[in-house]
């Protein structure tokens, strides 16, 4: 079931995969407890936050009125990996995302770097969403009491502040949920992804009814570049679609729901975030929306004379940006505990309580980590290393849709990727396009984050790694393979066989 070669050519079989995580089974480990209109408000929940409500000013101060281009041109990169991505999401439904699809395809080392990247696209976007929290919660206080925090307790350094308090709060409460139960946390997702999917909308009334043509020209004054870099920023604010595929051992019929989640979440967030965007420089103009922060409230604000408007913005934004902190955290917990699982990091991040069946000490310790940047790194900084490593991450699932094609043509797949091999093709250039325009300063952080990856894998993945220490039985295909006796993981390898220490069993 599993090809052996040197350490890093170990490949994990999708059936293997399935099996280890208990996919196949019902009632052990991670409840089934997500039907598709919920994992549809996940997959909004992770979207839709900090990248528009904060992040929509940034993108302008690069493209201009090319705004809407540059949010389309990220989109597009975002459609032909989701096809990848509900390919292999509905074809190995379990919980590691990219991560376990680069197993399955390319190899542990390459699958190591990916988890290690989805540090970046999930640990490390959570501080960056978080940060912006901030920014809407004082806006919130001010438009309600007159009253806002300071700016030395509610901004990290270099942006006129020491330590950011709320994106630690928001970080402990969007764990304290999670460690409650998937059944509550995806409860409140639904309901908060609803009521910021309002806000926006309402937004959009409100902007173009004052909506001012004249407001779009120069419509790109920067060019071509302009529009790229712009782009590249905007890409930032598609960020957690993906997310969907983390949570494939928690939903009901997988194999259906979860393609069919991420293109209805795309082209949902596709069209409201194009109609926010247009309405918002419509009403304000290119120049005035550059660089301000809670830009939406201030568009609000100006348009209806008061701060009413604004507050309710306000209001919706602090509720989508936590939204998105809870999704996108318990994103992180399910794929550290697929690399656990696999012995490539220590195990205590595999642990399932009894009580709630969610791994809690994981999840506290995601969150005590990466409150650390939340507090004390700027938006900007964060932002950029995430949106390279998330594009890296695109380009090596689209690759192991080329290879999974390859060597398991068999597999069962309710979903193909349309124009196939074009769109997988496609989405790795548009990868390489968007990551161009990240900046020669965010690769050099990109590639010292990849060489401590391929120490720590050196260093300790590869002498954990469970996949490496079985012993194949003479004649047996590959280790793990279907003539295998249990694994050095307590696996019983027949074909299809079950899995005994299988994340449900580890004790709390």
């Amino acid at each position: 079931m599993s090809r052996s070669g040197p350490s890093g050519l170990r490949i994990k079989s999708p059936d293997l995969l399935i099996a280890e995580s208990g996919a196949d089974l019902e009632g052990n480990g991670l409840r089934r407890s997500m039907g598709l209109f919920q994992l549809v408000c996940f997959g909004i929940g992770a979207i839709v936050g900090t990248g528009i409500f904060v992040g929509l000013s940034d993108t302008v101060a690069r493209s201009g009125p090319a705004v809407i281009v540059s949010f389309v041109l990220a989109a597009v990169t975002c459609v032909f990996t989701a096809f990848s991505f509900a390919e292999l999401g509905g074809a190995i439904p379990v919980s590691g995302s990219s991560y376990s699809y680069a197993y399955a395809t390319l190899g542990e080392r390459t699958a190591f770097l990916v988890g290690w990247c989805l540090l970046l696209e999930y640990g490390i976007s959570i501080s960056a969403v978080a940060v912006g929290w901030g920014q809407y919660l004082n806006e919130l206080l001010a438009s309600v009491t007159g009253w806002q925090l300071p700016a030395a307790l509610s901004n990290p350094p270099g942006a006129g502040g020491i330590v950011n308090i709320p994106a630690v709060v928001v970080m402990l409460l969007a764990a304290l949920l999670l460690v409650r139960g998937v059944r509550e946390s995806a409860r409140a997702t639904a309901a908060m992804a609803v009521l910021k999917l309002a806000v926006l909308v309402l937004f959009s009334v409100i902007g173009f009814s004052a909506f001012r043509s004249g407001n779009l020209a120069p419509f790109a004054p920067e060019g071509i570049a302009g529009i790229t870099s712009g782009a590249s920023v905007a890409f930032f604010s598609y960020i957690g679609f993906d997310a969907i595929t983390t949570a494939g051992e928690e939903v009901r019929n997988p194999r259906r729901n979860i393609p069919v989640a991420i293109m209805i979440c795309i082209g949902v967030v596709t069209v409201l975030y194009c109609l926010v965007a247009l309405a918002a420089i419509g009403a304000l103009s290119s120049g005035k929306v550059a660089g301000q922060p809670a830009a939406l409230s201030l568009i609000v604000n100006r348009v209806t004379h008061s701060t009413l408007g604004g507050g309710v913005i306000a209001f919706g934004a602090v509720v989508a940006i936590a939204s998105v902190v809870l999704a996108v955290m318990y994103g992180q917990t399910r794929i550290l505990m697929s690399m656990s699982r696999d012995g490539l990091i220590p195990r205590i991040f595999e642990r399932i309580s009894p009580r709630t069946s969610t791994p809690v000490a994981n999840t506290w310790i995601v969150a005590a980590v990466f409150a650390v940047p939340a507090a004390v790194v700027p938006l900007d900084v964060v932002m950029n290393l995430t949106t390279i490593g998330t594009l890296a991450i695109m380009a090596v699932v689209n690759v192991s849709v080329l290879v999974l094609r390859r060597t398991r043509p068999d597999l069962p797949r309710r979903f193909r990727v349309p124009l196939f091999p074009l769109s997988p093709v496609l989405g790795i250039a548009f990868c390489g396009y968007l990551m161009y325009g990240t900046g020669p300063s965010t690769w050099m952080q990109f590639a010292g984050f990849l060489i401590v990856g391929a120490l720590v894998y050196a260093l300790y993945g590869r002498r954990h790694s469970r996949l490496g220490s079985r012993t194949p039985e003479p004649g047996a295909d590959a280790t793990g393979g279907a003539d295998a006796g249990p694994g050095a993981d307590g696996t019983d390898s027949a074909a299809g066989g079950r899995v005994r220490d299988r994340v449900g069993a580890v004790p709390e």
